[in-house]
């Protein structure tokens, strides 16, 4: 080995730098106690974890063999010169004007430094962040870019707790489109890593539950919002910012956002690992405005296995749940159950033609609002309708239990009409479907509901819209079944033979019924046609 290249310094156990030993001493405390620690006998000094790696250890080798002429301190190494004197003890009392002493001189001027320096220094710190936390120097940025925000922006807006009016009314607005005068700075630092921004907060004194500030919680949405397609093995390193967004969402949700931002938070930051009290806590929030979603809102696709279904179906029950809990201590609550039960209702048409979908989740989603936010069945039926179509495989049991979330007293006419028509609806459904059709239709409740039944029994409107049930020869229907519908063989019988009879039969009374006001014309009788028994 040459006497210029004495010793051997192995580097991270990764690159192998040749120095003089005299040269490096006078520079390096710490090298300088390695040698004396060696005692000359192999003349390898081993260093693990260097800050900088190779490029810093460079830097520093140049410095010592220029007599500090050979490199120029600026903003984008800085930091590693920092820590890599500080790690090698580069201090005055080897030498003047050493390594140490020069980079701390140049930090003192980060006041006046420009700010897109400052965020220079902060990214170049990066691959030295634990150094350079131990040293020091991260708070000293750290502080350095507050100093630089509260000269642009109104720094009483960071750490207010309070929102005022104009404040609230501006967040309503995305975060990717809104551009306040306190949101200058956000773009420029979501460049940055996790552990840097996490840093920045923590100096705030806003870091997870601790977040009441509408500005702070924005840039923290901003931010992983930049990150969710980042390609990073590990998201867990996100947690502590996600969960720290959300408390700041809690605390101002209702005043500060809607429900559609609120799901949009929730998906965002979904990805995050994001704490189960953190997600409750921003689920239940979402949930007590969730009358205010819209459809394209609920349809949130699942994080799970594809055998899991394409929409998170369990969320969306989570929410009806924290929605139905809510209203029951607030007394506008009927006109919010009805525009859920129809926002239910279209989700449930949405999400039917899915195969993984299972029949327990349909129903549970169809359940979870009380029997007075459906004013009509109807929008459930067609739901019910689509899900047996995509499902053509489905047992009888299965088909049956579907229907059980029907309330066939609030089904119209025309849909009951197709429901006992509708091939997939098991027979019993559809004579439990037309019993209770035919009684809500004739039963009063009242006195005064019986006399004015009794008058419009006989009129023209009533008997138009009355079910058709014919007699033909083969095929009878008593009128006690029709009533009552209590023979079950007969009706099954009438459901085989629904589609086959009613086209004929609505002919032939039509023929018949001509034929006898034409006899009775002859005859001199003119009794009104209303007096006639309803056949068709």
């Amino acid at each position: 080995m040459s006497l210029l290249c004495d010793l051997q310094i192995n580097l991270n156990q990764d690159f192998t730098f040749f120095v003089n030993k005299g040269l490096i001493s006078e520079y390096s405390g710490f090298l300088k106690k390695m040698i004396r620690q060696n005692n000359n006998k192999n003349n390898i000094i081993i260093l693990e974890d260097f800050p900088g790696g190779s490029n810093g250890f460079d830097l520093v080798s140049r410095f010592c063999y220029t007599n500090g002429g050979g490199i120029s301190i600026n903003v984008s190494n800085v930091s590693i010169l920092y820590c890599s004197s500080v790690f090698l003890e580069m201090t005055e009392n080897l030498c003047s004007s050493n390594l140490s002493l020069q980079t701390v001189k140049f930090l003192e001027g980060m006041f006046y430094w420009s700010w897109n320096d400052i965020v220079s220094c902060l990214k170049s710190r990066e691959h030295v962040f634990l150094h350079a936390d131990s040293y020091g120097l991260v708070d000293k940025l750290v502080f350095g870019v507050l100093a630089k925000i509260s000269q642009g922006s109104d720094m009483s807006q960071v750490f207010a707790s309070l929102l005022t009016s104009s404040s609230a009314s501006t967040s309503l607005m995305s975060p990717e489109t809104s551009k306040t005068s306190n949101e200058w700075w956000f773009d420029d630092l979501s460049s940055l890593g996790p552990k840097i921004v996490e840093k920045l907060v923590k100096n705030l004194g806003a870091y997870d539950q601790n977040n009441d500030s509408l500005v702070l919680t924005r840039f923290l949405l901003h931010y992983l919002k930049t990150k969710v397609h980042y390609k990073s093995n590990n998201k867990l390193e996100y947690a502590g910012l996600a969960d720290t967004a959300v408390q700041g969402v809690i605390f101002i949700a209702k005043t500060a956002f809607c429900c559609r931002k609120l799901l949009w938070i929730l998906r965002v930051l979904s990805g995050f690992s994001i704490s189960k009290e953190s997600r409750n806590g921003l689920e239940r929030v979402i949930g007590e405005m969730l009358d205010h979603a819209t459809l394209d809102d609920l349809l949130i696709p699942t994080r799970e296995k594809r055998e899991k279904g394409v929409y998170d179906v369990d969320l969306v029950i989570r929410l009806l749940k924290v929605f139905v809990s809510s209203c029951n201590t607030e007394g506008d609550e009927d006109l919010k159950f009805r525009r859920m039960g129809k926002l239910t209702d279209k989700y449930l048409r949405e999400i039917s033609p899915d195969q993984n979908l299972e029949v327990s989740k349909f129903l549970e989603v169809a359940e979870s609002l009380p029997g007075s936010a459906r004013d009509w069945f109807d929008g459930l039926f067609r739901a019910i309708d689509i899900y047996l179509e995509s499902h053509p495989n489905l047992s009888s049991e299965d088909r049956t239990k579907l229907c059980r979330c029907l309330n066939y007293k609030k089904l119209t006419l025309e849909i009951c009409k197709q429901l006992a028509k509708n091939l997939k609806i098991p027979p019993s459904i559809a004579v439990q479907a037309l019993k209770s059709q035919q009684l809500s239709n004739e039963l009063p409740d009242s006195r005064e509901d019986k006399i004015k039944l009794n008058k419009t029994r006989n009129s023209r409107k009533y008997l138009q819209e009355k079910p058709i049930l014919v007699r033909l020869k083969g095929f009878g229907i008593s009128e006690r079944l029709v009533d009552g519908f209590e023979d079950d063989l007969r009706v099954d019988l009438e459901r085989r033979h629904w589609h086959k009879v009613m086209d004929h039969s609505e002919k032939i009374c039509k023929e018949k019924k001509s034929e006898i006001v034409s006899r009775l014309a002859s005859h001199g009788h003119f009794r009104s046609s209303s007096n006639f028994p309803r056949l068709c």
